[in-house]
């Protein structure tokens, strides 16, 4: 199948490639960037004249609910929902049903993602046995299954010494500790502690809850040598504290999930559960924080923190309802509104949901590192066509996601995915 992409404006945020050019595609890898060879014969071709050429967008928290969830998503649904927002790359968190702690499961996982021929999957495999972390889980066997990362997805890990363990097994065969820095009992609460919680009479998560689980994990990084990402992080003192644990050249990368880049407590408004995240929605310093850090690189990517929740399950009091939102169809559209938003370059932006987040997996990509999150030649072509000067309102019920709760539904939002292609086949496509 030979494609060609014609007269779009290619941006390349790895390479720091950007100029209106030809995309010519053969045999699943891109052959050319400028003006497709003499002898090249598309058997289609993909009109992209005012639509922006990227990498296929990389998005490095994404739950497919599958298996053990198949009430709020499905395998089919979600990486519907992912092409269709422009996303070629999930990773996956390990806290399926079963969880993803032993190799067998994670193979499952790939063979039948990888049937679906849409997105590819990359898993998280879990760090200890069923997350009740006390037992670290065959690490090097999960590797070699096709997990990237390990860790405990929102379960935080309350053994201290069990976490040094992991960080000394993980840093000797060089792999990756993926965690949410959040303290056990401090982080039970439903909104982030301030007036508006106390106003709300909603349970508090202080920042201190977040600052503690990052001075524990970068002490024990500094005794074992451990490289971390640290998923989600969302108060400015966390964001210093990454800045800080960079300048000293601690081997960490951290992400910010869409929420928390554009939302504040204030939108909870009058107890709306779908403001009902995970984190939890701080004030606006923190989100203000959390923008700059993402465009001066302390923050490393952005995410969608997609996680499909059923009808019933938000249909609660605030404090009741499932922490979670639908996101993956929204990632392109709200990297560009905070790019228009704070004058970040959209070249720059789009590097946090490409190249930069395909940075964080790094060597655990295999043979996949040099084409994940880039444009060149002889890449796997892995592409998204977008307009970037169409709107569209956000309306939950045409979302391809089984779950339809967004915070964001209403908005009228930046950017349309025209086409998508994974591996050189046509996705997605708007028409």
């Amino acid at each position: 199948m030979k494609i060609l992409i014609q007269g779009g404006r290619v941006i390349d945020p790895q390479s720091q490639y950007d100029n209106v050019a030809d995309v010519a595609i053969a045999d699943g890898k891109i052959v050319s960037i400028g003006v497709a060879p003499a002898d090249f014969a598309a058997n289609s071709t993909i009109h992209a004249h005012g639509c922006i050429v990227v990498p296929g967008l990389v998005d490095l928290s994404v739950r497919l609910r599958e298996p053990g969830h198949e009430h709020e998503g499905m395998l089919t649904s979600e990486l519907a929902a992912a092409v269709a927002g422009g996303v070629t790359s999930v990773v996956c968190p390990p806290d399926t049903e079963p969880v993803l702690d032993v190799p067998g499961l994670v193979e499952m996982l790939r063979y039948r993602s990888e049937r679906l021929n849409q997105s590819r999957v990359f898993p998280i495999g879990a760090l200890t046995r069923k997350l009740e972390g006390l037992v670290l889980t065959e690490m090097a066997a999960l590797t070699s299954a096709g997990c990237v990362g390990f860790g405990q997805a929102e379960v935080p890990l309350e053994n201290t010494q069990v976490l040094q363990r992991a960080f000394q097994y993980a840093a000797t065969f060089g792999f990756a500790v993926w965690l949410r820095p959040q303290e056990l009992y401090l982080g039970k609460g439903v909104a982030a502690s301030g007036p508006l919680a106390t106003r709300l009479g909603l349970s508090g998560v202080p920042v201190a809850a977040e600052t503690i689980a990052l001075h524990t994990i970068f002490e024990l990084m500094r005794a074992t040598g451990a490289r971390v990402h640290l998923c989600r992080i969302s108060s400015a003192a966390g964001v210093e504290l990454v800045r800080q644990a960079k300048a000293e050249g601690l081997q960490v990368t951290a992400d910010v999930s869409i929420n928390s880049l554009h939302l504040t407590d204030a939108d909870i408004g009058f107890f709306d559960s779908r403001m009902r995240l995970t984190p939890v929605l701080r004030q606006q310093r923190d989100r203000d924080a959390l923008r700059a850090a993402l465009a001066d690189g302390t923050l490393d990517a952005l995410v969608s923190d997609h996680t499909p929740v059923d009808e019933d399950a938000k249909a609660l009091p605030f404090a009741e309802a499932e922490p979670g939102a639908t996101g993956l169809e929204l990632l392109l559209s709200l990297t560009v509104k905070w790019a228009a938003e704070s004058g970040t370059p959209l070249a720059q932006a789009l590097g946090s949901v490409t190249a930069r987040a395909a940075a964080v997996m790094g060597v655990a990509l295999g043979e996949m590192q040099s084409s994940v999150g880039r444009l060149h030649v002889g890449a796997a072509a892995d592409v998204c066509v977008f307009d970037p000067a169409e709107r569209w309102v956000v309306e939950p019920s045409n979302l391809r996601s089984q779950g339809k709760h967004t915070p964001f539904g209403g908005y009228e939002l930046p950017g349309k995915v025209r086409s998508t292609l994974v591996a050189g086949q046509i996705a997605y496509s708007a028409s």
